[in-house]
């Protein structure tokens, strides 16, 4: 090789290496020149994963907060029977009615929806009352350890325009007991054919035209 270099003329050997130089500039214009963006993407999906792990950290440590909430509303609705939650929910709203001063003017129909943990109760009621008799009634409803939340409001002035009225839907969720399963029948034992044991009969012959029975 170096001897068919040393015989070409200075002017070959520029020819030549200029032909190098072009394919070297073609070769990295096509193979090393449209990987140039790849470092930068590659840093840019670190840092979203970066970011999602961290997420996911922070939710993960909030777990047994989000257990023990889940324990808390548990423990709010299983101590109120089925057959006493539409009166302690109609109980409740009345109570707190009375309390915080306003007036129930009507009481829709308690509607009932469930799914796998907890039966959901819902009412539309019209209220009517002063502004902080309205804004404490609605508070003190959904306070402490109530199971009773608002879900829908409105509020219009009355006739006079001296007090409000609001229709408010109301719900309250309460968690469903789970029943035990019946117990199962044990099956009756089989012989070995597979049918259940009787007793034997007992084996007659027959002489002439009687049949005697052999002890």
């Amino acid at each position: 090789m170096s001897a068919y270099w040393n015989n070409l003329k200075p002017f070959e050997k520029r020819v030549v290496v200029g032909i190098a130089a072009f394919f070297f500039v073609v070769l990295n214009f096509f193979f090393v020149f449209p990987h140039f963006s790849d470092l930068s993407a590659v840093h840019a999906r670190m840092e979203e994963a970066q970011a999602k792990l961290t997420r996911y950290e922070n939710e993960f440590a909030q777990t047994n907060g989000y257990l023990t909430g889940l324990r808390g509303f548990e423990k709010e609705g299983q101590d109120v029977a089925i057959e006493d939650q539409a009166f302690q929910f109609t109980n409740a709203i009345q109570a707190q009615a009375g309390q915080s001063g306003v007036r129930v003017l009507s009481n829709g129909r308690i509607n009932t929806q469930t799914n796998q943990s907890f039966l959901e109760k819902s009412q539309t009621i019209s209220v009517q009352g002063g502004e902080p008799q309205l804004v404490d009634f609605l508070y003190n409803l959904g306070s402490g350890s109530s199971q009773i939340r608002v879900r829908d409001l409105g509020v219009r002035p009355d006739q006079p325009r001296q007090q409000l009225v609001a229709n408010v839907k109301l719900v309250a969720s309460y968690q469903k007991k789970v029943t035990a399963r019946p117990a199962t029948r044990s099956p009756v034992p089989a012989t070995k054919s597979g049918t259940p044991a009787t007793k034997p009969a007992t084996p007659t012959e027959k002489t002439g035209n009687t049949t005697t029975k052999r002890p």
